[in-house]
């Protein structure tokens, strides 16, 4: 899938965002038609959980939308990925009536 990375304030390394993406593909296994997909990467204040992830898919009819912060910005993906996970499997749900 197509991802739109930004990283605001910073400038993330490749490795970072090879993560982010593998992470983001692997939601394809739960719904294949998906078409694309933003990520938003931000460093905010002097808090303890400092980094946030914010992103955003696009489907056929649909929006999904996740924000996270975490400590990292691989624990802050994670999450985020998960409770996209959880949303498809919601919208699957209600789509197909069940």
């Amino acid at each position: 899938m197509k991802l739109q990375m930004h990283s605001i304030h910073f400038d993330a390394d490749r490795k970072l965002l090879d993560f982010i993406q593998k992470k983001v593909d692997k939601l394809e296994t739960f719904y294949d038609r998906m078409v694309d997909g933003e990520v938003f990467l931000r460093l905010n204040s002097d808090t303890i959980d400092n980094k946030t992830v914010e992103i955003k898919l696009n489907m056929p009819g649909n929006q999904l939308f996740a924000k996270e912060e975490a400590k990292s910005f691989e624990e802050a993906a994670d999450l985020a990925t998960d409770a996209l996970r959880r949303q498809i499997k919601k919208f699957k749900l209600k789509r197909n009536g069940r």
